[in-house]
């Protein structure tokens, strides 16, 4: 039924409540499958500001803490997908990052079209009201702009 499956992760245990989800629905729907799933993580380049005073000034990331930075997310990705695949589910875990200063919810429906996926599961906050309205929901413009079905599980207030 479904091959590839694209799974969002920010660091958080909020963002990995989809991967229950993703090896119980395939162990039900489709068993006797193997199913790839690309675990992706958005990595932002935007600079630190330090702020004295009055006066800001943006400081950038240096390579080398460019680097580490993709190396602790791959790391944390294959740590994930390790976790995944000891659950014993037909599931084959690939890991992905994305660095720059990106949209990460474009970036997720990037990947999503590049290996051709056949849904993408993410997780949601949870977050309403003027929280939702003043740092916007990547979930949501996932959902809006997915040229593939889009599984939303939302995390137990204790995974917070």
């Amino acid at each position: 039924m479904y091959e590839r499956i694209v799974v969002p992760l920010d660091g958080s245990k909020v963002g990995e409540a989809a991967l229950a989800y993703i090896e119980d629905l395939m162990s039900k729907l489709a068993p006797e499958t193997e199913v790839e799933v690309t675990l992706f993580q958005v990595i932002s380049s935007l600079t630190p500001s330090v702020v004295a005073g009055e006066v800001r000034a943006s400081i950038p990331y240096t390579r080398k803490a460019m680097e580490q930075i993709k190396k602790k997310a791959m790391d944390y990705l294959g740590e994930a997908g390790e976790g995944l695949r000891s659950r014993g589910a037909v599931l084959k875990a690939k890991v992905k990052t994305k660095m720059g200063i990106c949209n990460a919810a474009e970036e997720i429906i990037k990947v999503a079209d590049e290996i051709n996926a056949s849904f993408i599961a993410i997780s949601t906050h949870g977050s309403s009201g003027l929280t939702r309205w003043a740092f916007g929901s990547v979930t949501d413009k996932v959902l809006r702009g997915a040229n593939v079905p889009v599984l939303m599980v939302r995390a137990l207030k204790q995974a917070k």
